[in-house]
């Protein structure tokens, strides 16, 4: 039972990395102790995706009058909502037991703990251990929900983001701790079903590692959908004892009582790293986070470790990056390094965002002269046609260089849009070059050319 390199956790990093592994040629195993995919494609990125698409199909009938369509009374099926999420799920996660066999990846289903020498020991779901070796071993173990020490998840009541995928009933009130990607995705989806939605958020804005506007934005975009929205606020107490959980909020203006049948706390991840041999190995952890070089070795050699683990932001496309920089520098070859200030953000409400690169409040704070473009979508005319003309997109250029800072978008499928700034910036397109570049007409990324045009006073539509 001897590889040249077994992999602790089968998510996107997980099993990119061994794909990748098996394409160079090492004879390579991963070791996933629930569903080949992890979290991402059994209970994150996917099937969420399933049911804001179903969310979004619901808010197309209701709205059909405005399209000139007349359709019957409609109602959503709840139970067939969530099925049909599971269902893709399920479809993506036999996809990924088609690329081990293909890439001739042994599949070993168990928790798995490295141990010195270079083993791996493997506990099955019966209680049975066995012992691997190998050369390389990468750790891609994830993260899971964050649960804060005074407001203790009981699954039914006071939920994370699993249970929030899989509810037996359609709550009719809800309140969504934290605003974050998962919080604000979560917050439409039911909204949208016709649950009534609270958001509380600690932080001055929702979605606060975005650009202000594009927060302002999604504020305004919500309560026309019926969104109570509290910012400056926090949940400091859940009676879950009735029939009703009843929810003390400190705000401001001092302490507010609220109730909701469901409360889903959206406050963050917390990294898998119990129980995997790290203490026993002396592998250096610093707060919560597992420390590596910059193709993610750690300071026991043979060790290395990747994603929601490691110090980058916790998305899959980061940790499927990761692992591929990883497993290339095993192999010998020369990766470059991932730049973690060019990575894409996608949160996938209604409206989408997208951003990628500095805020405007972060780029004033390390010192640029900027110029600042924005093309409001209600000036699209393929958004005015689509009926979505909520939303822009911003441009951050460095006056002195025209260099991209940083791209904030809000609206109808800009997470499609997103790609062409993240080459931009990559490739270290000027401002200008973007305004030279023809977009298609009409197109929602038309907009893209019009923000960068207004940032040098040649916006055509405006």
């Amino acid at each position: 039972m001897n590889y040249d390199l077994i992999v602790i956790g089968s998510g996107p990093g997980g099993y990119v990395a061994a794909i990748r592994a098996a394409q160079l040629g090492l004879k390579t195993a991963i070791v996933e102790k629930e569903s080949l995919g992890g979290v991402c494609l059994n209970w994150g990125c996917i099937p969420t995706k399933a049911l804001l698409k179903s969310a979004q199909v619901f808010e197309y009938i209701h709205h059909a009058a405005d399209y000139g369509i007349n359709v019957g009374e409609s109602s959503a099926d709840f139970g067939a909502v969530v099925k049909r999420s599971r269902g893709v799920a399920d479809g993506m996660s036999k996809g990924i037991q088609f690329l081990m066999k293909k890439n001739k990846i042994d599949v070993i289903m168990g928790f798995g703990k490295i141990k010195k020498g270079g083993k791996v020991e493997v506990k099955a779901a019966d209680g049975s251990t066995k012992e691997y070796e190998a050369k390389h071993t990468i750790l891609a173990t994830g993260g899971r929900s964050r649960e804060l020490p005074h407001l203790k998840q009981d699954g039914k009541k006071v939920i994370g983001y699993r249970e929030a995928m899989t509810l037996p009933q359609l709550p009719k009130s809800m309140i969504v701790m934290g605003s974050g990607a998962i919080g604000v995705e979560f917050a439409y989806f039911y909204a949208t079903m016709g649950t009534k939605v609270t958001i509380v958020e600690f932080l001055d804005n929702i979605v606060p590692v975005e650009d202000e506007d594009v927060s302002k934005q999604l504020n305004r975009s919500f309560k026309k959908v019926g969104i109570d929205i509290m910012t400056k606020a926090s949940v400091e107490k859940i009676d879950s004892s009735g029939d009703i959980c009843k929810v003390t909020v400190k705000t401001e203006a001092g302490e507010k009582e609220l109730e909701a049948e469901i409360v889903l706390s959206a406050v963050g991840y917390t990294p898998n790293l119990e129980n995997l041999g790290l203490e026993e190995l002396g592998v250096k952890v610093d707060k919560g986070r597992v420390v590596t070089d910059a193709y993610y070795k750690t300071n026991v050699d043979g060790v290395y470790a990747i994603g929601d683990i490691v110090g980058g932001q916790a998305l899959a496309h980061v940790a499927s990056a990761e692992g591929i920089i990883c497993v290339e520098k095993i192999a010998g070859h020369h990766p470059e390094p991932l730049n973690y200030g060019n990575i894409p953000g996608c949160t996938y409400c209604s409206p989408e965002i997208a951003s990628v690169g500095m805020t405007e409040k972060k780029a004033k704070e390390a010192g640029y002269e900027l110029k600042i473009g924005k093309f409001p979508f209600s000036a699209s005319g393929k958004a005015s046609a689509s009926g979505a003309k909520d939303g822009f997109v911003k441009l951050i250029f460095d006056a002195k260089y025209g260099e991209l800072l940083g791209a904030h978008m809000i609206g109808n499928n800009v997470t499609e849009m997103i790609a062409e700034l993240v080459i931009a910036r990559k490739l270290e397109t000027t401002g200008m070059e973007i305004i030279k570049t023809v977009h298609p007409h009409p197109t929602m990324s038309e907009a893209v050319m019009e923000a960068a045009a207004d940032a040098y006073g040649e916006v055509i539509h405006l």
